[in-house]
Formats: structure tokens, sequence, C-alpha cells
């Protein structure tokens, strides 16, 4: 299993930068962002650990996260970039296309989208996006975006997103940008992944990993799907034997381990601990 490392950015702690060409030369495989746009001070939609409060104001000082990736892109060369995870619904899906596929294309191919439904459903109003709609739209939004990725002339027509025939350029170095799911591994999240997505992240909260990945497996062979799924565990706890034993039960090709949002030397001293920790080669 590849192991990456996530950074809850805030406009306080370490930059994104230093910290990706930290962990890139510590032997880690991807370097994660959140995204969160802006936080509503009037929330009716419960946090995903079930509480009214947010855990930490984090959430409302969130860096934006193409732009800390370009910043990590410009200092790193082997190192993936990913979102662990972007709102895709809460950006205009035309441009957000053009700043993938340019990020995609100045990293040389290093760009992975996590992508959520949106639990904050105040965040998303504030962008237009219907709760019972959130689910289609970035279904939507997804397609158009790879139709523009993909197609010398890219044209698309739904509910949420419609454009007639247009260039877009650069296209993706791979031919497309990877979109991983994170959210809560339900039948019906797993029905739409197979359908529409690469693969699948888990939360933090997530647990029966190995049951669920099986699922998700079943969706790819009844969607017809080529290939496995891609499954990235969220590490939220340290890890016991039986916690490993089932992450690799489950086929996972990533962990992710999270390190604290704090000043620089704090943050790359439990960098140095975490590597070592898993054995990872310095580079």
């Amino acid at each position: 299993m590849r192991n990456g490392i996530v950074l809850f950015t805030s406009d306080r702690g370490i930059r994104p930068s230093v910290l990706a060409r930290a962990a890139e030369e510590r032997g880690f495989d991807t370097f994660y962002v959140p995204e969160h746009t802006h936080i509503p001070v009037r929330r009716d939609a419960p946090h995903p650990t079930g509480g009214q409060d947010l855990p930490d104001d984090r959430y409302m000082r969130t860096l934006d996260p193409w732009v800390s990736l370009a910043t990590a892109a410009a200092v790193t060369e082997r190192i993936g970039l990913a979102t662990a995870v972007a709102l895709p619904v809460e950006s205009d899906p035309i441009t957000l296309a053009k700043t993938l596929a340019t990020l995609d294309h100045l990293s040389g191919g290093r760009v992975t989208v996590g992508a959520g439904f949106g639990w904050n459903t105040d965040e998303l109003a504030d962008h237009g996006v219907p709760a019972a709609k959130r689910r289609t739209v970035l279904k939507e939004y997804l397609e158009a975006m790879r139709a523009l990725w993909a197609e010398d002339e890219a044209s698309y027509d739904g509910e949420f997103v419609s454009f007639g025939p247009s260039w877009a350029y650069p296209k993706p170095p791979r031919g497309r940008i990877p979109v991983i799911i994170g959210a809560g591994g339900g039948p019906k999240t797993m029905k739409w992944i197979a359908r529409h997505a690469d693969g699948w992240m888990t939360t933090p909260i997530e647990s029966d990993i190995a049951a669920k990945a099986g699922l998700l497996r079943e969706e790819w062979a009844e969607a017809g799907r080529d290939g496995e799924p891609d499954v990235r565990i969220l590490v939220a706890k340290k890890p016991a034997p039986e916690d490993v034993a089932a992450w690799s039960a489950a086929g996972a090709s990533e962990l992710i381990w999270g390190v604290p949002d704090a000043d620089e030397a704090t943050v790359i001293e439990y960098l140095d601990r975490t590597a070592a920790r898993l054995g990872l080669p310095r580079t």
C-alpha cells in the first residue's frame, strides 16, 4: 500500500508547499488538502460526526485547494497532488476543468481529485446547489469536465450544466484525471461510484471497510467496469493490527495519514515520526 499525507490547511499553519516538499523527501506518495469555500454562520446541516458544532475552526480557515496544490507542484517532482476532499459543485465546471487540467499539465500528470458530495448543505445552498440534487449535480460536473478534457470539440447538455461545442486546452497528460469519492460507504454511494468515479476514499468514522469495498467491487462488475476500483483509507486513529488486516482485505491502494495544523517545526517533527514508523525510505 502507498502512503499519503493530508494537511487540513489553514491560514496560520505550515505552508502546503513546505510540507509537500518534506513529504516527498521522506518517501510519501501523495499530498492531500481539503476544501471549504466558506462556512455559513447559521448552519442546519450536522457535521458528519453527528454534532451540531464543528470540531474546530479550521473549517472556516481552509486555503484554496488548487492554489495550495499549485504551490506544492512548483517545489516537488514526484509526489501525487490530491484533495481530501474537494467540492467540485461549488465551482463553475468549465472554469474548474481548466484549473484542474492546467495543474495536471504543469505538474506532469500528478493530480487526483478526491471529491465529496458535500455534507454542509448550507454551504452548497449558497452556491445554488439543491441538497436533494447534489449527487446529480456532481455527476453532471464530472461528465462535463471529462468531455472538456478528452474531446477536441466538447459539449454538454444536462439539467445543471450546459454548453455548446467548445475548444478547451490543455488536456490532462494521461487523458483523464482520476476522481475518488470521499463519502460514507453505503449501498447508494457504492453504486454511484461504480458508475461515475474511479474509487472510494473512506471517511474518518468508517467501519466494516472490507465489506464495503467488497460491495463496491460487486457494483463495479455490475456496471461493466474494467480493472479494480481505487480504495484509499483515511486513517483517523493509531491503527491496531486488525485494522491493517482489514485494510489489506479491502484491497486498499493507499493509506492517508493526517498531520497537525501547526507551525513548521512541529509538523516536520510529526512527519519524521510517521515516516519512521512506516519505514519509508528517505529520498
